[in-house]
């Protein structure tokens, strides 16, 4: 998160980041928390949704998720993690 971030814009971002989980958690058909521990372990939310939150928050809600469950395979299959 960038130091220069007011603390609104945070919290919106984090809003933002939390339904992106909650969304492809429903896609995939699997938990909340078990998408969390997916993108958390290969840095997705802080290096791909957080970073990419003004381009990413003005797409459809399909669109997001789309890009985000895209950018987890390839984050994943770069690591050698398997989901």
């Amino acid at each position: 998160m960038p130091k220069n971030t007011s603390r609104r814009k945070t919290e919106q971002m984090m809003i933002f980041a939390a339904s992106c989980v909650e969304s492809a958690a429903r896609a995939e058909n699997v938990s909340s928390s078990e998408m969390y521990k997916r993108m958390k372990r290969v840095g997705l939310i802080e290096g791909f949704i957080l970073m990419c939150y003004e381009g990413l928050h003005t797409q459809s809600r399909q669109h997001v998720t789309e890009d985000v469950l895209g950018a987890l395979a390839i984050w994943e299959a770069k690591k050698g993690v398997v989901a």
